[in-house]
C-alpha cells in the first residue's frame, strides 16, 4: 500500500528549527499559527518550493541552470510530495489592461463567441478574428485611446484652481516652480502680459492663448532679480500651461514629476469609443442584442443570465452554445465563491487580494487537474462569514477531485472544519519555528502552549466592551458612487466604527473613498493617492455636516509600502536613518571618513555595484513569472566589504537589517529615535519581521501595520480620523488583540477611529456598527443596520446579524 503522507524532514527555512512532520494528501489541512510563527515558511517556503523545484529539475537544462540562481528550500529530505500549485496572498501590481476577464480567461471565451457567433452589420465583409474584440491589440484597441477608454486633457479651471491670484503670485498652479516658473512668467511680462492683476480679470483671449497656445515664441527675457544679484539678459522660449502639463506626463522619466502634473489632468471618456476602448467595427456586433463592451459590463451573475438562453441551446450546428455553456459554467463557480458583483471589465488593480485569489481558485477549480496540491494563503481573506461557506464548499470540491489542499488560515471557523490541522509556533520569529501538533483538528485542545487553541475551542476570543458616547456627528448626504445611490451616512465622532457588509457591498468605496475624500477637500490636503488622481470618478455629494470637528486625517490602506526588494520596513520608517548615522559616529568610520551616505544601499559609495544595493538580482524564468535570487557578489547583504569592515557592537550595517523588529529593540534600547520606532511596530504585532524584509515579501496586512506603526510614532495634535481597510487581515486573533489595544487606544485618547471589517470579535467590540447590504453590487450599496454592535445584531434584513448575533452570544475567553 503507498504511504498517504507527505513526510518532512530537517526543514530549516527561516525560523523553521529541524521541523519533522506528516502531512496526509487527499485532505484540506489548515496551518495555522501567529504571524511570524512559520507557517508560511513550512507551507510556501518549504513544501511549496520544494515541488516548485522539483519541476524544474524536470524539464529543459536551461531551466535546471536557473535553479541555482533561485535557490532550494532549507531542508534535509521530502517524500510523498505531488505537483503544487500556490494561490498566495500578494497585493498585485498588474496594469489597468488587466482585469476581470483577463485574470479569469473568461474575456478568451467571450471574445471567441463574438468572433464566431455574434450578429454582424449587413454589408460586413467578413468575420473578425477574436483578437478585434481585444482592447489590448492593435487590431482591437481604439486608435484615439489606445484601448484604455479614456483621454486625459485639461481644462482652465484644473490649471488656475483659485482665479484670484496673479500670475506672480502663482495664479497657474500646474506651471513648474523654482527657476522655470519664474521663466515663464517673465517671458509673459516681456511679451506684455500684466503679471499682477488677478487671473479673473485678465482679457479671455489673454487667459485662453497663456493656457492653451500651441505657440512657443522665443524672447529676450531682462529679469528682475533681488538685489546684489547678477541680472544678465538671456532668450526665453514660452510653452502653455496645457503643453507643459501634458509634455511632461506623456515623457517625463521622474516619477515625482508625473504625478504631480496628473493633479492637473482631467479625464473623461474617450469621444470616439465612449470609454468602450474598441474600434468601431469591433462594436457594431452583436450577441444576444448587446455588443462585447455592454457584456463585459454586467456584473458577472447578470451575464451569466444572459448567455443562459444560448448555453440551452442543442442543435448541433449551434456555434455559440458550447461556447456559451462554457462561460456559464466557469461564471457560476465565481458566484458560488461571492464574486458575481464584479464585472469582467473591472480593472485588476481595483481588486482586494482576497478577490483575486478567488477568482484565480474558480479558475483552477475549471482547470480538471487532479493529484494536485494547492498551496492556499488566507483564502476566507476579505470574506465575510456569510461567503466563507461557499469557499469551504469550493475547496471540499477541489479535495474530492482528488487534490490535496494545504491553506494558511487565521479564520477559526474555516479552520475547525478542516481535516488535519498543523499548528507551529509558538510565538513569533526565533521563539517560534517548532510543529506544536499535527493532526486531528480536536487534538489541539491538549497542547497548552499553542496560542491558537485558546480561539479555536475557547468561549470567545476579543473582550467586550461598553459602547463610547460619541463626541459630535459627521454626516455626508446624497452619496453617489459606484453602487452607492443618494446615499445618507453618519459617522459618530470620538468612537470605534466597524463598517460591515458582504463583499462588492459598498464599505470599501463609502469610507476609503467618499468618507476619505470628503475629510481630505474639507483640509485643503490634495488626495492623498496621487496616481488615481483625475483617473478615477469623484463621488457626488448634496451636503456634508461635522467635517469642521476633524483636524487631521490618516488613511490606513494595505497597498505596499514599495514595488522592489530595495523597499523595506527601516526605510519606511525612518528607522534606517537613526542607524545609519550611528555606524557613522564610529571611530572607524570618521578614520575613513565614511559619513551617514556610505551606509545607505541607495546611492553609490558603500552599496554592492552588482546588485546596486538591492541584495537581490531579478532571474527571468522563460515561460514562468520572474522571481528574485540573491546577489552572487555580496550574497544578499548589499554593501561592499569595505563598508561591512565597520562594525557597531560587534555587528555589520547588514547584520542590523537582518534583525528582527524584536531582536533590534534590545539592541538599540539606547537609542531613543529608534527605540521608538521600534516599539510601535512591536506594539502593532510586527516584532517578527526583519529590519530589511523587502517589501515584496510583505502582505498586505504587514504593510497596513507598518504605515499605522508609522503613524503612531508621530506626535499627534488635534482631532485625528483614522480610516482602516480590513485591518485584521492576514492576522491571527492573538495579534488583532494587539492591534485592538492599540486602535482603542488611540479611540480613548480622543481620536475616531473607522474600520472596514469582516471579523465579528472585531466588530461585536465596537462602539458603532454600519452594515452595508443587503448584497454586492448593484444588490448592495444602502446601509441596512446601524447602531450599536447589540442593535445591529438584532436587525432583520442584515446579512451581517446572525454572524454578529451568535459572536455576541459567546461568553468572554477564559
Amino acid at each position: 500500500m503507498t504511504d498517504s503522507y507527505v513526510r518532512v524532514r530537517g526543514a530549516r527555512e527561516h525560523n523553521l528549527r529541524q521541523v519533522d512532520v506528516d502531512i496526509p494528501r487527499d485532505a484540506l489541512v489548515a496551518f495555522t499559527g501567529v504571524s511570524g510563527s512559520g507557517k508560511s515558511s513550512l507551507a510556501f517556503g518549504t513544501l511549496y518550493a520544494e515541488a516548485q523545484r522539483r519541476y524544474f529539475e524536470s524539464v529543459a537544462p536551461y531551466a535546471r541552470r536557473l535553479i541555482h540562481q533561485v535557490g532550494a528550500p532549507k531542508v534535509e529530505e521530502i517524500t510523498g510530495l505531488p505537483p503544487a500549485v500556490a494561490l498566495e496572498q500578494r497585493r498585485s501590481a498588474p496594469t489597468s489592461r488587466s482585469s476581470v476577464g483577463t485574470v479569469t480567461t473568461l474575456s478568451n471565451t467571450l471574445r471567441m463567441l463574438f468572433s464566431r457567433a455574434g450578429d454582424y452589420p449587413e454589408g460586413a465583409a467578413e468575420r473578425l478574428d477574436s483578437d478585434a474584440f481585444s482592447p489590448n491589440t492593435a487590431a482591437g484597441a481604439c486608435p484615439e485611446c489606445h484601448g484604455l477608454g479614456t483621454v486625459h486633457h485639461v481644462t482652465e479651471d484644473s490649471l488656475v484652481p483659485d482665479p484670484g491670484l496673479s500670475l506672480r503670485d502663482g495664479a497657474i498652479a500646474a506651471w513648474p516652480g523654482a527657476w522655470q516658473g519664474k521663466n515663464l512668467r517673465d517671458i509673459l511680462a516681456t511679451l506684455g502680459h500684466d503679471i499682477d492683476r488677478p487671473w479673473r480679470e485678465l482679457p479671455q483671449a489673454d487667459r485662453e492663448w497663456i493656457l492653451f497656445t500651441d505657440e512657443q515664441p522665443v524672447v529676450t527675457v531682462h529679469p528682475v532679480r533681488e538685489a546684489g544679484r547678477i541680472q544678465r539678459p538671456y532668450k526665453g522660449q514660452y510653452m502653455s500651461a496645457r503643453r507643459y502639463v501634458l509634455h511632461t506626463f506623456a515623457d517625463s522619466k521622474s516619477e515625482t514629476l508625473r504625478k504631480r502634473v496628473q493633479r492637473f489632468m482631467v479625464s473623461d471618456d474617450c469621444p470616439v469609443c465612449d470609454g468602450r476602448r474598441l474600434r468601431p467595427e469591433a462594436l457594431a456586433v452583436t450577441f444576444e442584442g448587446r455588443d462585447i463592451a455592454e457584456l463585459a459590463g454586467l456584473p458577472l451573475a447578470a451575464l451569466a443570465e444572459t448567455l443562459r438562453p444560448a448555453a440551452a441551446r442543442t442543435d448541433d450546428a449551434e456555434v455559440a452554445a458550447p461556447l456559451a455553456r462554457d462561460l456559464v459554467a466557469r461564471i457560476e463557480i465565481l458566484t458560488e465563491l461571492g464574486l458575481g458583483y464584479l464585472s469582467m471589465d473591472r480593472p485588476a488593480p481595483t481588486l482586494s487580494p482576497g478577490e483575486l485569489q478567488r477568482l484565480r481558485l474558480a479558475t483552477q477549480l475549471r482547470s480538471g487537474l487532479f493529484g494536485v496540491v494547492y498551496v492556499l494563503d488566507e483564502p476566507s481573506a476579505g470574506l465575510h462569514p456569510a461567503d466563507t461557506r461557499a469557499l469551504l464548499t469550493v475547496l471540499h470540491r477541489l479535495k474530492d477531485a482528488g487534490n490535496s489542499l494545504f491553506v494558511v488560515e487565521h479564520d477559526m471557523d474555516l479552520v475547525r472544519r478542516a481535516d488535519w490541522l498543523v499548528d507551529v509556533g509558538p510565538r513569533a520569529g526565533e521563539h517560534g519555528g517548532r510543529v506544536l501538533h499535527s493532526g486531528p483538528v480536536d487534538g489541539l485542545a491538549q497542547v497548552a502552549e499553542s496560542a491558537t487553541r485558546r480561539f479555536l475551542f475557547g468561549s470567545g476570543e476579543y473582550p467586550h466592551r461598553e459602547p463610547r458616547r460619541p463626541t459630535g456627528l459627521l454626516r455626508l448626504e446624497g452619496i453617489t458612487l459606484h453602487n452607492l445611490r443618494a446615499l445618507d451616512a453618519e459617522f459618530p465622532l470620538g468612537v470605534f466604527t466597524a463598517v460591515t457588509g458582504v463583499s462588492g457591498s459598498g464599505k470599501s468605496t463609502l469610507v476609503t473613498r467618499v468618507l476619505a475624500d470628503a475629510v481630505t477637500g474639507h483640509l485643503g490636503a490634495g488626495p492623498e493617492d496621487e496616481e488615481e488622481t483625475g483617473a478615477r470618478p469623484t463621488a457626488e455629494l448634496t451636503a456634508a455636516e461635522g467635517l469642521a470637528a476633524v483636524d487631521r486625517l490618516v488613511r490606513v490602506d494595505q497597498k505596499p509600502i514599495g514595488r522592489t526588494p530595495r523597499s523595506n520596513l527601516a526605510t519606511y520608517t525612518g528607522l534606517f536613518d537613526t542607524v545609519r548615522k550611528v555606524f557613522a559616529a564610529t571611530d572607524a568610520a570618521r578614520a575613513r571618513g565614511y559619513t551617514a551616505g556610505r551606509f545607505s544601499f541607495n546611492v553609490t559609495g558603500g552599496r554592492c555595484e552588482t546588485c546596486q544595493g538591492e541584495g537581490f538580482v531579478a532571474v527571468e524564468l522563460l515561460f514562468l513569472p520572474g522571481t528574485y535570487a540573491p546577489c552572487t557578489a555580496c550574497h544578499g547583504a548589499r554593501y561592499n566589504p569595505g563598508t561591512l569592515e565597520i562594525t557597531y557592537r560587534d555587528r555589520t550595517i547588514a547584520d542590523v537589517l537582518a534583525m528582527t523588529v524584536d531582536t533590534a529593540a534590545d539592541f538599540l534600547a539606547d537609542l531613543p529615535a529608534a527605540a521608538r520606532s521600534l516599539r510601535t511596530l512591536q506594539d502593532v504585532g510586527l516584532g517578527y519581521l526583519r529590519l530589511g524584509q523587502p517589501a515584496t515579501e510583505l502582505s498586505g496586512g504587514e504593510a497596513q501595520r507598518i504605515k499605522l506603526a508609522t503613524e503612531l510614532q508621530r506626535t499627534r495634535r488635534g482631532h485625528t480620523l483614522y480610516l482602516l481597510d480590513e485591518p485584521t487581515t492576514g492576522l491571527h486573533p492573538a495579534d488583532t488583540e494587539v492591534l485592538l489595544r492599540q486602535l482603542h487606544g488611540l479611540v480613548d485618547a480622543g481620536h475616531t477611529v473607522v474600520v472596514v471589517e469582516h471579523d465579528m470579535g472585531v466588530v461585536a467590540g465596537a462602539d458603532h456598527v454600519i452594515d452595508l447590504g443587503p448584497g454586492g453590487g448593484a444588490a448592495g450599496g444602502r446601509i441596512v443596520a446601524a447602531g450599536t454592535p447589540a442593535e445591529v445584531a438584532a436587525a432583520a434584513g442584515s446579512r451581517t446579524a446572525p454572524y454578529l448575533a451568535r459572536r455576541r452570544a459567546r461568553p468572554e475567553p477564559s
